[in-house]
């Protein structure tokens, strides 16, 4: 399976790589696009902020840009919170995409979104500040509403990127099962025939 992962509000941390690396010892081909050009952030409100100074439309700009040389082989979307969040857009937008992975966040959704059954599968903090109950429970029937095949998991105390081992927000037990689940997902999915390598 061939997977586009984009990182937090964080930027392009070890623990980004590290995931790319559980994954691709699991047999896939993972690129991981530094939307923040090698900028990375000690804490969450200097990464808001280099952000919302880049501006949405900038970021969606380069996360398209970094997925269209690989769009055509069919791929998955995968992020961490804010780049769940652009994990989303893009697979929204792309009739080929075949699956959508989404650890930690959600994004607007919009009114004229339509897929094929697209599989989506979201790993969320119970209860999450960022991702109110209320919220998710609109984003769950607006992606159904939308076609996607949904399933939420939901794991009680963890803080918000409790799979991040260097935040306070880890939670080991939780980022484990995390994975189980997500490799478990990524397995049931179509894998298209390629044998390129992913440029790092």
């Amino acid at each position: 399976m061939d997977i586009m992962l984009f990182s937090s509000t964080y930027g392009l941390r070890p623990a980004v790589r590290s995931a790319a690396e559980r994954l691709e010892t699991a047999g896939h081909r993972v690129w991981t696009p530094d939307l923040f050009e090698g900028r990375t952030f000690g804490d969450v409100e200097a990464g808001m902020a280099y952000k919302d100074e880049l501006g949405k439309d900038e970021l969606l700009k380069r996360a398209v840009l970094a997925a269209a040389p690989y769009s055509d082989r069919g791929l998955v979307y995968a992020g961490f919170s804010l780049g769940a969040s652009i994990a989303q857009t893009l697979a929204l937008g792309d009739e080929k995409a075949r699956g959508l992975l989404l650890l930690h966040g959600t994004s607007d959704i919009a009114a004229n979104a339509a897929v094929d059954e697209l599989p989506v599968q979201l790993h969320i903090a119970d209860p999450d500040p960022f991702e109110p109950h209320d919220w998710l429970t609109a984003w769950y029937l607006g992606m159904s509403k939308a076609g996607a095949d949904v399933e939420v998991y939901r794991y009680p105390g963890a803080g918000h990127l409790y799979t991040d081992p260097e935040l306070p927000d880890y939670d080991a037990e939780a980022a484990e099962q995390t994975w189980r689940v997500a490799l478990g997902f990524l397995e049931t999915l179509e894998t298209p025939e390629t044998l390129e390598t992913p440029e790092k």
